[in-house]
């Protein structure tokens, strides 16, 4: 039988509410550094053979990361520790049962005065804390673990300075590296079967523009074109290369629509050159992908199936499989459990349990028998003081259906509401647990996350319906969404914002400058808001640039900001690379012409992606973002 035990890192925490304009009373609130902080676990995992797990952790709340490292039979014992002074730790693995593989991240200026930038930088280093570090190439990335050399992994990384991707094998006790394959104009993007021969790729076509699909037999060197993705939106696929059977090297996994709305999982034979009957699949939602093993005893075989019907689901078609998952999950019978480490003989797992209201906690599971706590990701944040996250549907204006969550105060309604939308648009918003929709919620904010059409994990016609609409059918959406809440008595028609970053930002753009305004208020951050330079910006990607361009079409924000009737908050990174900032300053350029009711704020050392928030930048946004729905200009009115 598992037993629960009390063991949990140590960390010390300064941590004080945040004084400001608030939905509810100051007393019933979370203190606003549970969320700025960063996670107190960023990463945990167990060595290969078991006698080891690596925790790296933060000993601020601004992060500043160490790597502790645990003698696993001896908890109690005093870990070796790693640190470094000059850049951010992020990620760890094990390169093998010895070394450790690290990620870190460091922000460089740019020649000329012309801004930073984030690099990220990758070593091997000794498990024991002693000897020289080993630093990979830059510009490499890690591609996959070797079967059958245990002392080596493969690296995609540009060997012959050509701008183009290839892939080394290296040696992660030396350093040395043996180039795999060249990286050519017609096949990149590789991926290798479990002996590390490398086997599937991309490619793109210059002359139809359109996305290739490549794989090759075993021992062969002739590629095959499995598959080609046009750029046109009528007759799009959704198509993936997942990984090569071992029962059948020839055969490779895929997930593709092979006829239907909704994708599915397949295999494809080299051989016959023909697709398999579906595998797995859904009506209501798109497959996601496929699960294979990891320990020697079925490393590389299908284990099952992953999906997202509201919340990350696994369907298990390996019965020893399910029955360790099922057994660990029956513990936690609220939250989603992933063996997220284990060691090659599974007497060592390391047990990962999040949900919509648990943001992450880390489990030390001992011979199966022992279940002892590593520690929470945020301490500060529990299912007792964080709101429920629902998974809803309603009815655009159209008749489409639109799946949405919906995260509602614990406090008494109706609330002001906020619409959330997502970025992208080709994503998905998804259950668990989500910082954004809680901070609000915690102040008093009840929050709708739709997945409007273009988004996609819904199929084909929902993706597709997105397209040339942006501004136009896609906030629609958007406003239906709105329009739910004060239908459902959970908001009313005098107290609507939207918030959004991206893709969303361009939405709250939008949002800003609608006919018969329904929102108070808008909050666009790091947005598109001019979309010729957006697309002018996509001719770095050849995907992006053949498949996505052509449909990104309808309203663009900068060109209309004489129609803004709303007050809006305008936020952007200083270094934002995906979304630049100029998107922002020529807004604001513009609302600043037209005499229109702004705040403008431009974050130093911000680039785009919100999962790259810094403390300070936390502190900073959190802030201005609750005082301004708070205020006159939103919903203090």
């Amino acid at each position: 039988m598992l037993k629960k035990l009390g063991f949990a890192l140590a960390a010390v925490l300064s941590l004080t509410a945040a004084p400001g304009n608030t939905a509810f009373a100051e007393e019933e609130q979370i203190p606003l550094e549970a969320f700025t902080m960063l996670p107190i676990i960023q990463d945990a995992r167990i060595s290969p053979d078991g006698k080891k797990l690596a925790v790296l952790r933060a000993t601020t709340a601004a992060g500043d990361y160490i790597l502790d490292i645990y003698d696993t039979r001896r908890m109690d014992r005093e870990p070796v520790r790693l640190g470094s002074d000059k850049m951010q730790m992020l990620a760890v693995g094990w390169a093998n049962s010895d070394r450790l593989y690290m990620t870190f991240r460091v922000q460089k200026d740019r020649p000329n005065r012309l801004g930073s930038y984030y690099r990220f930088q990758r070593a091997i280093v000794d498990a024991d804390g002693k000897g020289e570090w080993l630093y990979l190439p830059d510009g490499s990335s890690w591609m996959s673990w070797l079967r059958s050399e245990k002392d080596e992994i493969l690296l995609e990384m540009d060997a012959n300075e050509n701008r183009i991707p290839d892939v080394v094998r290296f040696n992660v006790n030396n350093g040395r590296t043996r180039t795999v394959i060249r990286g050519s104009t017609k096949i990149s993007g590789f991926i290798s079967d479990l002996d590390g021969d490398i086997r599937g790729g991309t490619g793109f076509e210059v002359e139809s523009g359109s996305i290739k699909y490549y794989a090759r037999l075993k021992g062969d060197d002739d590629w095959q074109l499995i598959k080609t993705v046009t750029p046109d939106a009528e007759t799009r696929d959704d198509f993936d290369l997942l990984a090569f059977s071992v029962d059948n090297p020839n055969e490779i996994y895929i997930r593709a629509n092979n006829g239907q709305d909704k994708s599915g999982i397949y295999t494809y034979n080299l051989e016959t050159k023909q697709t398999s009957e579906r595998l797995f699949g859904l009506k209501s939602v798109d497959a996601g992908g496929i699960i294979t093993g990891n320990q020697p005893h079925n490393l590389g075989k299908l284990l099952g199936y992953t999906y997202d019907a509201g919340e990350y689901r696994r369907f298990y078609t390996d019965p020893a499989e399910k029955a360790l998952h099922d057994a660990v999950q029956a513990l936690f019978p609220e939250d989603d459990v992933s063996l997220y480490s284990r060691s090659d003989d599974d007497n060592m797992i390391m047990v990962y349990v999040s949900s919509d209201t648990t943001p992450g906690t880390y489990y030390l599971l001992k011979n199966k028998a022992e279940l002892i706590k590593i520690g929470d990701t945020y301490p500060l944040l529990d299912k007792s003081n964080l709101a429920e996250k629902k998974y809803i549907r309603y009815k655009a204006r159209d008749g489409r259906t639109i799946y949405a969550y919906l995260t509602v105060p614990r406090s008494e309604g109706p609330h002001p509401g906020i619409v959330l939308p997502h970025g992208g648009p080709w994503v998905r918003e998804t259950g668990g647990y989500d910082e954004w929709s809680q901070l609000l919620a915690s102040r008093g904010y009840v929050v709708i996350q739709p997945n409007y059409r273009g988004s996609t994990g819904y199929g084909l016609d929902h993706w597709k319906a997105g397209d040339e609409n942006w501004g136009l059918k896609m906030q629609d959406d958007l406003d239906d969404a709105a329009m739910y809440l004060v239908e459902k008595g959970l908001s009313t028609k005098d107290k609507l914002a939207m918030f959004g970053w991206s893709y969303g930002g361009y939405a709250a753009f939008v949002a800003s400058m609608r006919d018969n305004n329904i929102y108070q208020c808008s909050v666009a951050g790091a947005g598109v808001s001019n979309l010729e330079l957006l697309n002018a910006g996509l001719h770095n990607s050849p995907f992006l640039k053949e498949l996505q361009r052509p449909t990104i079409k309808g309203i663009s924000p900068e060109k209309q900001v004489e129609k803004v009737n709303i007050p809006i908050f305008v936020v952007h990174g200083a270094i934002d690379e995906r979304v630049p900032v100029i998107h922002s300053r020529q807004f604001v350029d513009e609302l600043e012409k037209y005499g229109k009711d702004y705040k403008y704020t431009e974050m130093e050392g911000l680039d785009h992606f919100s999962n790259r928030f810094t403390h300070e930048h936390k502190k900073q946004f959190y802030t201005e973002l609750l005082d301004w729905l708070a205020s006159d200009k939103c919903f203090g009115k």
